[in-house]
């Protein structure tokens, strides 16, 4: 008889399993902590494994060291959380959980709306953090929350099972794999990835690095640029009966373009006009605006006097709540559209529009899912869009169309580019060929709204549509020792080029009689918005009285226009901040003006000197002085 084991019954089945469990440990604790960024890479290929497969060898090189970057961050914070005990593995968990949910479940959300990830440019150029975000999670929480929801759950399980899995007794090198997990989080905030066009990295080190860069941006002393448009919550519109002047419904086609100086468009026909010869060619018989200025050098700014008509000085609840053209004109009845080859990324542009009432709407990433954030998709994209939409739509509508190829840094077709010799350096001693690079791109975008416009005039619809043409502001090249737009309020920046063309009958003769005989009349982006309520046969509707009163500006189209108004011009408003600040005030002519490091203001009379070379000093301009320290409280210098 064999002597009784000291051991209990059982044991030895016990043990055999605990040395299997342990074996188990060992061999997929290795694959779970490897699971997150294996997780991460399959995610990504879900959503653009194609991009992925045509990534050059230099973006496959970056995403492997992405890779890398993600797969350390994740597995030694998952390492730390899995410890058997300690606070240090509360927070480790905590930290794993929050991370995972934010960065995946925030690419996953902004892809869904963008096709492409979120990244530095977009928090920079789009983010308002108090308002951007909770205004995102105000308008569309319900899918945010459908987003973060399955990486918050999956993260929650690889934290349980690596604490089953897992479970670290306190070592020697227990501590410093701890501290290095805390080492590893901070560290991705700060590393720089590819996160461009292309995005070379993967979408949780895309997300960290955008985030590092945007607080960055946020502490240091200029915080205020990075006030941006919300959403907006207009007022509620009765139904409206549109009543137009000629007695018959009429489509209005708004063709907006961008950083268009006056000087690089012909307004009215002319023998030759090398930057835009197609539409000059196109609409011999355009009624044109020669003096038309914008009221800003922000196209976010802008976009809110055009389609409001309130000042770029109003406060930022009246700019959020005033109706837009589109609420107008759908509440008439109308078909409306926006469409864009602009980013929506940027300056919140979605958050702004998101909520119009259209039937259609595009943004640059609907049209190329690798659209830039500064010039967007290609404009012949976007004209081929509005062709199908325009062709969709029910008359009589109200469509904005607008392109974005003119943004720098500009797009030119080298096998079209008449003006040389063209550089797209912005050293200064190529300035001249510079010019010519932007001034190629506007030859190029000409090609392509004049085909939207000839497919327009020659449709069914082109008999009952009016077009209205301009741009949100002018470009700067040098000429006052800046570039770009944004940079002050003289001429290059805020002279643009207007048009209306019509075919005969669709405007009175009064009508057509009052935009002639504004042909020379210095005027503003301010008399846009009545103009197109105008158009569409809103003037007269009792309903809109008080909001036409809100408006400074005036119709175009009707007579009796006050060409002595005193108008803000600015790069500075409550619904975009100003790097730098800059602003005036115009009456007719005559322009005051300053920039932030100027201790006076500057007058010029831009009808005699529009190259605004001779400042006739503050007091020549009257008033102005006056009203513009009244209005801004001063100076931009000072404090």
């Amino acid at each position: 008889m064999p002597p009784a084991s000291p051991f209990p019954r059982g044991w030895a089945e016990r043990r055999a399993r605990l040395r299997t469990f342990a074996k188990a440990r060992r061999r997929y604790g290795v694959v779970l902590l490897l699971a997150p960024v294996l997780l991460v890479v399959l995610l990504d290929a879900s959503r653009r494994g194609d991009r992925m497969l045509g990534f050059s060898a230099r973006y496959l090189a970056s995403y492997v060291v992405a890779m890398l970057e993600s797969g350390v961050l994740w597995g030694l914070l998952l390492f730390a959380a899995s410890a058997r005990k300690g606070l240090f593995r509360w927070l480790s968990g905590s930290l794993f959980v929050a991370l995972a949910t934010l960065s995946l479940g925030g690419q996953l959300y902004f892809y869904r709306s963008y096709s492409v990830y979120l990244n530095l440019d977009a928090t920079l150029f789009g983010t308002s953090v108090g308002e951007s975000v909770f205004g995102q999670l105000k308008a569309d929480g319900k899918n945010f929350l459908l987003s973060t929801a399955p990486p918050f759950l999956l993260a929650g399980v690889l934290v349980l099972l690596g604490r089953l899995l897992l479970r670290p007794r306190r070592t020697r090198a227990t501590l410093p794999l701890q501290v290095a997990a805390l080492v590893a989080v901070v560290s991705v905030f700060l590393i720089p990835c590819s996160y461009r066009t292309v995005q070379g990295s993967t979408p949780d080190v895309i997300y960290f690095h955008a985030l590092g860069g945007l607080a960055k941006q946020l502490s240091g002393v200029r915080t205020t640029a990075q006030v941006r448009p919300g959403l907006r919550t207009p007022a509620k519109l009765p139904t409206l009966t549109a009543r137009p002047a000629n007695g018959k419904a009429r489509n209005v086609l708004f063709v907006l373009t961008e950083s268009v100086r006056s000087d690089a468009s012909c307004s009215a026909h002319e023998p030759s006009c090398p930057p835009s010869p197609e539409l000059n060619e196109l609409l011999p018989d355009r009624l044109a605006l020669r003096q038309m200025r914008s009221n800003t050098s922000t196209t976010a700014i802008e976009l809110s006097v055009l389609w409001s008509g309130l000042s770029p000085t109003d406060p930022r609840d009246a700019l959020h709540t005033a109706p837009l053209i589109f609420d107008y004109a759908h509440a008439a009845g109308f078909d409306t559209a926006y469409l864009s080859s602009h980013h929506m990324l940027f300056a919140n542009s979605r958050l702004y529009v998101q909520d119009l009432p259209t039937s259609h709407q595009t943004g640059a990433t609907d049209l190329d899912p690798l659209a830039d954030i500064d010039t967007g998709a290609r404009d012949d994209l976007l004209t081929d869009r509005a062709k199908h939409d325009l062709g969709e739509m029910t008359e009589p509508f109200l469509a904005v169309v607008h392109y974005g190829n003119t943004h720098l840094p500009y797009r030119v077709d080298p096998a079209d580019s008449p003006f040389q010799p063209s550089l797209p350096s912005k050293a200064e001693a190529d300035n001249a060929a510079y010019k010519n690079y932007y001034l190629n791109a506007v030859h190029l975008q000409d090609r392509t709204i004049a085909d939207l416009v000839r497919w327009v005039r020659q449709g069914p619809m082109g008999d009952r549509t009016v077009i209205v043409f301009t741009s949100d502001h002018g470009e700067q090249f040098r000429e006052h020792a800046q570039y770009g737009h944004t940079c002050s309020v003289f001429e290059e920046e805020l002279h643009v080029p207007f048009w209306v063309d019509a075919p005969p009958g669709l405007l009175t003769a009064s009508e057509v009689a009052a935009l002639r005989a504004l042909e020379s009349a210095p005027l503003f982006h301010l008399d846009v918005a009545p103009t197109l309520i105008d158009l569409i046969g809103l003037h007269e509707a009792p309903e809109l009285a008080r909001f036409l009163a809100a408006m400074p500006g005036t119709s175009l189209v009707r007579g009796g226009h006050d060409l002595d108004k005193a108008v803000p011009v600015t790069n500075c408003s409550e619904i975009w901040g100003c790097a730098f600040k800059n602003w005036g005030m115009m009456r007719g002519f005559k322009k005051l003006a300053a920039r932030e490091w100027e201790r006076d203001w500057q007058c010029y009379d831009v009808g005699e000197d529009p190259l605004e070379r001779h400042d006739l000093g503050p007091a020549a301009c009257g008033d102005l002085p006056a009203l513009a320290n009244a209005l801004y409280g001063g100076l931009p210098s000072a404090p």
